[in-house]
């Protein structure tokens, strides 16, 4: 038992597991967390099976790092209860039983002797004490009188409200990995979403959008409603950095996008000699609509941002509008007239097409689809145990080091009408202030009123 007590009270131990645990850190922060294989193999090639093995690419649930951090937290733990036994000893037991020799072998110590008696020098150092907020304890025995006088006692308990602060953190850092929920919420405007673990839904009122002159977002701001068995509960605006909390949930600004899948679009047919009047087609991506004649067009599809892929096959890379693209497709009576790709930005592209017709010429005139913002939705049981925990960990450090305890203990002894006075100091920091102040408290006592 004694082995194991000293193991883990080592301060050798507890700065190697300080160590493994901020490189493990480290790396979990360079390596993507929550990844797909796939994004591992794309970034990593081989050396993501690897990753994977180690568990370094869901680092902070492996076995092996929660391991360490209950070793570390082991460590505070019985380091902390070795130490705060003599120290609690110390704080509600005031130590008298020392001895004059031992006071004057301390680095502080001051002897004299006082022409009062006994009780009047005792009386007067009592004083002197309560003056300088001192807190004491006395005991008498045939040899004299012996007082131990401290302030600021708490002072000793810093580092151990550091380590309660750590432990605390820990706690709260478990609790949200094991426990913690978080989605995105895709909302379109007037939207009402189930929020999921939850006994309530959210409803998005309205969305919007500010741009800087340049073009670059500037902010976005949803106002949403908090929906509770029918009944609206709360409405909030939310931002970035803005966010909205109820039960527990936080609903933060996190993106917004545009819902192209269903882009309603505006192409522009004329005949290729120019003699038919032109004409405007307003129309869905999926749909097939019918025109004079016989002659059907149908919207297949619409790419925001046209790019061809590794594979040469048509995609985007983005859902900003950059270069819009819509698939269409003319026949008549079965017989095609135009099948191809046609370019907001680049118009004369279609007439280029390989399948196109020489009959018919298209153009796409517009495009807009529905937009949506994306709400972040989290739920953490162990913030408030993070908050506590850096609470304490600010209190510790104050009383670590602005709040040092001092002691002073006085030995009083009467001889032949005088009073011979033993007294030495104890200072936890700060000694040099310290130091004054037991001169001062010296002084006072040597003056003969």
């Amino acid at each position: 038992m004694s082995s194991f007590i000293r193991f883990f009270t080592s301060v050798k131990v507890a700065i190697t597991l300080i160590i493994i645990l901020t490189v493990a850190s480290i790396i979990g922060t360079l390596i993507p967390q929550g990844r797909s294989h796939q994004e591992y193999w794309l970034h990593y090639g081989q050396l993501a099976n690897l990753l994977e093995k180690l568990q370094l690419t869901r680092l902070y649930h492996s076995f092996w790092y929660l391991a360490l951090l209950l070793l570390f937290s082991l460590n505070l733990i019985i380091c902390t209860l070795v130490r705060l036994r003599p120290k609690l000893k110390r704080a509600l037991r005031p130590f008298l039983d020392f001895k004059p020799n031992e006071l004057v072998a301390l680095r502080f110590h001051h002897q004299f002797n006082l022409s009062l008696p006994l009780t009047s020098a005792h009386q007067k150092a009592k004083e002197i004490l309560k003056d300088h907020h001192y807190r004491f304890r006395e005991k008498d025995d045939e040899k004299g009188v012996k007082i131990a006088a401290r302030k600021r006692i708490f002072g000793i308990f810093g580092s151990d409200v550091v380590h309660l602060a750590i432990l605390t953190i820990l706690a709260g850092g478990l609790l949200s990995g094991l426990v913690s929920f978080r989605t995105d919420l895709a909302l379109h405007p007037k939207q009402t979403v189930a929020v999921p673990q939850a006994g309530f839904s959210v409803r998005l009122d309205s969305f919007e959008t500010e741009f800087y002159p340049n073009g670059q977002v500037k902010d976005w701001k949803s106002t949403l409603t908090i929906v509770e068995k029918d009944k609206e509960i709360l409405t909030k605006t939310i931002e970035v950095n803005h966010p909205l909390n109820y039960q527990g949930f936080m609903f933060y600004q996190s993106a917004y996008g545009w819902d192209w899948d269903q882009a309603s679009l505006q192409i522009l047919i004329k005949q290729a000699s120019g003699q038919a009047e032109e004409k405007v087609v307003k129309i869905k991506v999926g749909e097939k609509m019918a025109l004079e004649d016989g002659v059907e067009i149908e919207a297949l599809r619409f790419l925001p941002d046209f790019v061809l892929d590794e594979n040469r096959q048509p995609s985007t890379r983005s859902l900003e509008p950059n270069n819009p693209a819509a698939l269409v497709k003319v026949t008549r009576s079965g017989e095609s007239l135009f099948s191809g790709w046609l370019f907001a930005r680049f118009p004369d592209f279609s007439r280029l097409h390989p399948g196109s017709s020489s009959a018919l010429t298209l153009e796409l005139k517009g495009y807009s689809g529905s937009q949506y913002s994306v709400i972040h939705v989290s739920r953490d049981p162990g913030t408030w145990l993070i908050w506590v925990g850096c609470f304490l960990i600010m209190l510790g450090l104050g009383l670590a080091f602005y709040w040092p305890t001092y002691e002073i203990r006085i030995w009083l002894q009467e001889e032949a009408g005088k009073t011979t006075i033993v007294a030495g100091g104890l200072a936890t920091k700060n000694r040099e202030n310290f130091a004054q102040e037991l001169e001062t408290i010296i002084s006072s006592l040597r003056k003969k009123k």
